[in-house]
């Protein structure tokens, strides 16, 4: 019997991952590290920049949403940059794109201007998430893949423990501001990346090579009728996203609200093609609902902390520790049960076990030690678990068009995240922010656990009459390993 159930003929997993793929791994973590150091500071600051600006609640909430308005477009062209010239250079772009946002919500002078550099801010993000996602994915080994994603997205986690720990000491002696300049330190990371790191392994041997490099844009340009439509849509779901998310949509909210996802489902439609559109359109919802469940507590928690608990900064900073590194760890997890028993079967039954554990943290009110420990482990298993998201969600692709897919698919969905903190902000004005944030995280992860559990993007496909194209069925990166098949068959199969 080998000494490690997951080994390949005796060899420990770790061993069979190359210093090559190491390396790209801790590049592309320590990027993530700093985005989610850079987006996490608008959380971190809210209620301090709300005195400072004489903000509501709910319109320092919009604050954390600014960064989602522009994920949508940042995540599709920096991904079919990723596509179409590399990974690397979209990294690249996406590091100085997100480091430059936020050195210049530092200089904000009131509510506008900073939601403004939150635009900017999403654009990077949205564009990371895609190029160092499929970078990491299409670098490791098959059927370590699920690890590859989670020891990736365990970076942001990361990056929020840091932010955290450096809140105690920099926003009482130098204010907030300082907190946002410190965020232009990225700028080193996209430097080295360009001179350190090789191309992915997969896209240059499909892709990188070729005379005829990918376009996954093709689609929505071919015509002049066609390209100037879509132009159209791009401007039209773009400022309604903004009026909705700012004042000037005020009274306005529910129809910008429908004419923006009515242009996002039109571009999902057409990018999709006939053949791919529902799985398209099946997962924007599926990451939609699990950004709603899961960003309340992320955007809303050091508020909740401050104005309801009472908790002084340092007090805050140690309950965000442990929810930052219970993230951490539950994305290392995460990688593991998804290798051992699939994607899917490991996300829904992670998120099952974290339902335990959503109304206790909300409980606890008096003990910091009891509060800290519960959301630990909450948030290792509800939020942990997004870490294995990039591997279920980029499986769905192609590798011509997996950046450009992925990034507006994800970046789509993520809008939930905007909604989410405003959703409980508003929640909050008829019963405790608590109660709020606890009624939404229950409710929101049932519904993702069933989209995801039940593989809802590939049958609704099927129901459609796509489920025999390979396009839309299937796991393009690596098969699911029911638990009977040796991990040698499963590796062989993902390199036909």
């Amino acid at each position: 019997m080998s000494p490690d159930p997951d080994a390949s003929g005796g060899v420990r997993w770790y061993r069979e991952v190359s210093p090559r793929q190491w390396k790209a791994m801790f590049a592309a973590w320590v990027g993530y590290l700093l985005d989610g150091f850079d987006f996490v500071l608008i959380t971190l600051v809210l209620t301090e920049i709300a005195d400072e600006f004489d903000l509501s609640t709910a319109s320092a909430a919009s604050l954390v949403s600014g960064a989602f308005v522009t994920r949508w477009l940042g995540g599709a062209l920096l991904g079919a940059l990723g596509d179409r010239y590399g990974r690397k250079p979209a990294m690249i772009a996406s590091i100085l794109l997100y480091s430059l946002g936020t050195f210049a919500c530092g200089f904000a002078w009131n509510h506008t201007s900073l939601f403004t550099a939150r635009l900017l801010i999403g654009m990077g993000m949205a564009g990371e998430y895609s190029a160092s996602a499929t970078y990491v994915l299409e670098s490791w080994p098959a059927r370590l893949r699920n690890r590859a994603s989670g020891f990736l997205i365990s970076g942001y986690a990361g990056g929020t423990v840091l932010a955290s720990e450096l809140y105690t000491w920099v926003v009482p002696h130098w204010g907030w501001r300082w907190m946002f300049w410190i965020g232009v330190a990225p700028v080193l990371v996209a430097l080295w990346v360009r001179r350190a790191l090789p191309e992915a392994a997969e896209w240059s041997a499909e892709t990188g090579g070729g005379a005829a490099r990918p376009n996954p844009f093709r689609p929505l340009f071919t015509g002049r009728v066609r390209a100037t439509a879509n132009a159209l849509l791009v401007a039209a779901a773009s400022g309604a996203l903004f009026c909705v998310f700012t004042p000037v949509g005020r009274g306005l909210v529910w129809p910008l609200s429908l004419l923006a996802a009515g242009c996002l489902v039109a571009f999902a439609v057409q990018l999709g093609g006939r053949r791919g559109w529902v799985v398209y359109v099946a997962l924007m919802c599926t990451v939609f609902c699990a950004f709603l469940y899961s960003w309340p507590i992320q955007a809303l928690l050091p508020t909740y902390l401050k104005s309801e608990l009472g908790y002084a900064p340092s007090e805050v900073a140690d309950v965000m520790f442990s929810a930052g590194f219970g993230t951490m760890a539950g994305c290392w997890l995460a990688g593991f049960t998804g290798d051992r028993f699939g994607t899917r079967r490991a996300y829904a039954g992670t998120l099952l076990a974290s339902l335990a554990f959503v109304f206790p943290v909300f409980a606890v009110r008096h003990s910091l030690v009891g509060l800290g420990v519960s959301l630990f482990f909450l948030l290792a298993l509800g939020q942990g678990v997004s870490g294995i998201l990039p591997k279920y969600l980029a499986g769905h692709f192609p590798t011509a068009t997996r950046a450009a897919s992925l990034g507006f698919v994800y970046n789509t969905g993520a809008l939930g995240g905007a909604v989410a903190p405003v959703l409980g902000a508003h929640l909050a004005e008829g019963m405790s922010l608590g109660r709020a944030l606890a009624v939404l995280t229950f409710g929101l992860t049932l519904v993702v656990i069933v989209l995801i559990g039940g593989d809802v993007p590939r049958r609704l496909a099927r129901l459609a009459g796509q489920g025999s194209d390979p396009d839309v069925d299937g796991d393009r990166l690596t098969p699911e390993r029911p638990l009977s098949v040796p991990p040698a068959s499963v590796e062989n199969a993902g390199r036909q």
